[in-house]
């Protein structure tokens, strides 16, 4: 008896030829659909390795360092101005590494041009400009010479069989730390537009010209293939802005004609302030120091100092460890509840209180505006903590002395006397006991990565043989991984 009968009658070796024949080919579908499926795969990676080693290599080439020599300065002056200028650019100027040209506006006489040439920049005298209106009342029309070095550098340079990547401009009282100019411009490619430096410090100095605009005064970075194609516009584009008063406004101007924005660099400084500026240098951001500005209109960076003795002090620990200069590292005395401070080259200070971190990050308005008429021209960009008026309740700053080097160790050892105040004070629990500062270090030498996204480093007071107790020694070194700055009770 069957159970099942069949619905037709075919015959039942057909059938079973005919699900045979089904199943094969449901079978060689499957199978040609997972060929099918693991090829694209296949090709995709293979595409996506060939892409991403493409922008890997892209990536890797552009943001190669660059080098001093990789660079060419524009420097704006004048025939009255560069005699007197001309010592601060020795300090930082090297001939055989560098390339550039001081602009100024007529020929300088025979003895004033070839009596230290050789540590200078040469000299170019700016083309005519007379045929371009100045309309802003008061104001100096060498803006306009100065705005077109932009262009007279460009065409200078840049047909060099050398390879130019950035343009950077400044003042002849612009004092580059030439070194961390060329790795803060290792951060961007240079092929793309950029348009890179600073503003200014008071807020009624960038509402008055621009927020967004970088001061010449601190200096300011060109990317070739900008500057190549700002070059060819510029004479027109400036003819549009005769109103406008410096030469920084109008390369600002016809900047952002081309669509492009300011890429904003704290190493710059303009330095619109007067007085003493150690608040704002021992607040320095984390970002690699590249210039200073308007150095005659300030105190000495260091005491008993003329302005010039200080600035080549300076240069001295620039020149054993260039990105360190101005780093700020904080410590703290878990005994004394002492807050101490390192701003490296420059300054310790030590409060005898404790102060978080974010206080001490704060700068101490030791300076005053550039203009005295109150109001904006008295409100900074930054924040400012107050300084006490008796200067026996302020922090005890320690001032570098010397710096040297261990090439068998590659210590760094930087020592720093104290400025010492007419104060009396409890010889046992006051920092003013203390006479002589070391600290010791490493040379700073971050990857773009860690300049990309920098991080403060840590400091640990040493143990001293010093019977006195008038010698402290301190340590700089990378912060722990998950390390926090704070006073440990």
């Amino acid at each position: 008896m069957r159970l099942f009968r069949p619905a037709s009658k075919t015959h039942p070796s057909s059938s079973i030829i005919s699900t045979r024949t089904i199943n094969c080919i449901l079978l060689s579908v499957l199978i040609f659909l997972v060929y099918f499926l693991a090829s694209l795969s296949v090709s995709r990676l293979q595409s996506k390795d060939t892409i991403n080693a493409y922008f890997s290599s892209s990536q890797d080439q552009s943001q190669s360092l660059t080098k001093i020599h990789h660079i060419v300065f524009g420097i704006g002056s004048s025939t009255n101005s560069w005699p007197s200028r001309k010592e601060y650019v020795k300090l930082w100027w090297d001939s055989q590494r560098m390339r550039g040209c001081v602009f100024v506006d007529r020929p300088l006489s025979s003895l004033e041009n070839h009596t230290d040439s050789h540590l200078l920049p040469p000299v170019c005298v700016s083309e005519d400009t007379s045929r371009f209106r100045y309309t802003w009342r008061g104001g100096d029309r060498n803006a306009i010479r100065i705005a077109r070095s932009v262009l007279e550098t460009v065409r200078l340079f840049n047909d060099s069989s050398e390879e130019v990547r950035w343009y950077v401009f400044g003042d002849d009282d612009t004092i580059f730390i030439p070194e961390n100019l060329a790795r803060t411009l290792s951060k961007y490619d240079h092929t793309s537009w950029y348009y890179i430096g600073s503003n200014s410090e008071i807020y009624h100095q960038n509402s008055l010209f621009a927020h967004d605009m970088a001061f010449g005064g601190g200096g300011f970075a060109l990317s070739s293939s900008l500057a190549n194609v700002l070059a060819n516009k510029f004479d027109s584009c400036i003819e549009r802005y005769p109103h406008l008063y410096g030469g920084d406004s109008r390369v600002h101007a016809c900047v952002l004609e081309l669509g492009v924005g300011l890429s904003l660099e704290p190493g710059f400084h303009q330095f619109d302030v007067r007085g003493n500026a150690l608040g704002i240098l021992t607040s320095h951001s984390t970002r690699p120091l590249v210039s200073l500005h308007h150095m005659a209109h300030l105190d000495p960076l260091f005491p008993n100092s003329t302005t010039f003795t200080a600035i080549r002090h300076l240069f001295s620990a620039v020149n054993h460890d260039p990105l360190r200069i101005f780093q700020l590292s904080v410590c703290y005395d878990r005994w004394y509840s002492w807050t101490i401070s390192v701003s490296w080259g420059y300054t310790v200070q030590i409060e005898s209180r404790h102060l978080f971190l974010r206080d001490v990050v704060r700068t101490q308005q030791t300076f005053r505006p550039w203009h005295k008429s109150g109001g904006l021209s008295s409100v900074y960009t930054f924040n400012t903590r107050e300084i006490h008026r008796d200067p026996c309740q302020r922090p005890v700053t320690f001032f570098m002395e010397h710096v040297s080097s261990r090439h068998d160790s590659g210590t760094i050892k930087s020592v720093y006397k104290q400025d010492y105040e007419n104060c009396t004070y409890d010889p046992i629990s006051s920092p003013r006991k203390i006479e002589e500062i070391r600290v010791f270090s490493r040379r700073f030498d971050p990857v773009i990565r860690q300049l990309k996204a920098p991080r403060r480093q840590c400091c640990d007071i040493l143990p001293t043989s010093s019977s006195a107790g008038n010698i402290m020694e301190i340590g700089i070194r990378e912060c722990k991984e998950d390390e926090l700055i704070y006073i440990h009770t």
